[in-house]
């Protein structure tokens, strides 16, 4: 499996990605809420009324009526407008969440990727050292056999094989351990893992990165939209001590079902059924609301002073992010090019360590100490080869470049967060209940039909 498999195949099936979907199409409803304030509302009602007692004997009234009651808004102070500019503007802020949210993601996946790949070359590394330690106690005891050797030979070697075991063991670990943060991120096991290809150009210095992260990052985005929201918020609160106008219609049937009041001997004393209908013009004035309107209104300046505290919070982290990233990334540059050396360097001295043991100017120890000089430093430049891979995609994510649409997962048609918005938003449907909802994410664990994670919604 390549890096860019394992990402489209994370896009398509991540359940923490699925999620923020859920979330934003959520979030777009909020906007349909917020227009229906300003739509006609129709209202039906029957009624059946059956007299106990009357007046005249013989004679129980009873009649049914049935009627319908529209209420148009016309004017509401500004408050209808401002809620529908904070509700699309909190869409905005959740469409900014979703790009976090993925870039987050595929910052994981990539890491995770990564792991794998070190893991397993640390694993390599040490099981080599085993099979090299322990050739080397072979060849000890063999020559402590003939007195070639002391003891303190043979117990150092038998201690760096003893040690060597116990490092394989650890590496074993957390390779196990990396491997099922793969599968929790990925949604598969790592199979045979390619090695990743090269990153995007990145910036060359610090303040380039702070500068391209300042204009496209998604978090920076979001907490913008937010605080426009909280300031429409404010508006439709003060809207809301202002008079409202409504246009009014009803209409309404009675029908006394042949029960009409009628005298001893005269006639019906009025007709058995009745229409009515009517328009009018409603106006309300809120004169005095009991403090709670300048309280909403108190409450949303909050609010809004929080979040316009919390963009320049936000802001800081970015710059801070950034500046981190790059300087991560770098360091894991250098770390490679000084741990390439010293891994040449090492190759050298074991070879020339081992050489001179065998003309007596190198004692057994000497070698294990070259040896074990050697690992680390392989290790150490497959640590640092992780670390800048991964630290190079952290920068691009806080940048705001680590999206699909930046890394060209055309594995299929990406999602589209405005198809939802566009076929809902403005729905005037009072039934539309949307799509059966079903889990898209994989699991990593066998189904259970009866499991609420699978079943469908009722």
């Amino acid at each position: 499996m390549t890096l860019r498999d394992a990402l489209v195949r994370t896009y398509e099936t991540n359940p923490t990605l699925m999620a923020q979907r859920q979330s934003l199409r959520a979030t777009d409803e909020s906007v349909a809420i917020a227009r229906a304030q300003g739509r006609p509302q129709l209202n039906g009602d029957a009624v059946f009324d059956q007299d106990l007692v009357t007046r005249n004997i013989g004679v129980n009234q009873r009649d049914i009526s049935v009627g319908a009651n529209l209420r148009v808004p016309l004017y509401a102070g500004g408050s209808i407008r401002n809620s529908v500019r904070a509700a699309n503007s909190r869409v905005d802020a959740g469409r900014a969440d979703l790009r976090a949210t993925e870039g987050d993601i595929f910052t994981e996946a990539v890491a995770a990727y990564m792991d794998v790949i070190r893991d397993r070359s640390i694993v390599q590394l040490n099981l080599n050292q085993v099979r090299v330690l322990d050739t080397n106690l072979q060849a000890t005891r063999d020559r402590f056999e003939v007195g070639d050797l002391t003891r303190t030979d043979v117990a150092q070697s038998e201690a760096r094989l003893a040690l060597a075991r116990s490092n394989l063991a650890i590496a074993q670990g957390r390779l196990e351990a990396s491997e099922q943060n793969y599968e929790r991120v990925i949604g598969v096991a790592p199979g045979d893992l390619q090695p990743p290809p090269s990153l995007p150009p990145l910036p060359a210095a610090q303040d380039d990165a702070a500068e391209v992260a300042l204009a496209n990052n998604a978090d920076l985005e979001s907490i913008a939209a937010q605080a426009r929201a909280a300031g429409f918020d404010v508006r439709a609160a003060q809207g809301n001590r202002l008079p409202t106008i409504s246009g009014t219609s009803r209409v309404r049937y009675i029908d006394t079902l042949g029960t009409n009041d009628r005298g001893v001997t005269g006639p019906a004393l009025s007709p058995e059924n009745t229409t009515s209908a009517g328009v009018g013009v409603s106006l309300t004035v809120p004169l005095y609301q009991g403090g709670a309107a300048g309280a909403r209104v108190r409450q949303a300046n909050a609010r809004h002073g929080q979040l316009l505290e919390q963009s320049i919070s936000v802001e800081r982290a970015v710059v801070a992010n950034s500046r981190a990233a790059f300087a991560a990334y770098a360091a894991a540059n250098d770390a490679i090019e000084s741990n390439t050396i010293a891994v040449a360097a090492n190759e050298l001295a074991l070879e020339g360590t081992r050489a001179e043991q065998t003309v007596g100017t190198r004692n057994v120890l000497d070698v294990l100490n070259a040896e074990q000089e050697l690992l680390n430093s392989q290790v150490l430049l497959v640590t640092a080869r992780r670390d800048a891979y991964v630290a190079g995609f952290q920068l691009l994510n806080v940048m705001g470049q680590a999206e699909a649409e930046d890394l060209n997962l055309d594995g299929g048609p990406l999602y589209d967060p405005m198809v939802n918005y566009r076929r809902y938003a403005g729905s005037w449907s009072d039934w539309d209940d949307g799509p059966t909802i079903r889990p898209v994410g994989t699991r990593t664990v066998p189904a259970d039909a009866n499991s609420p994670v699978t079943a469908p919604r009722q």
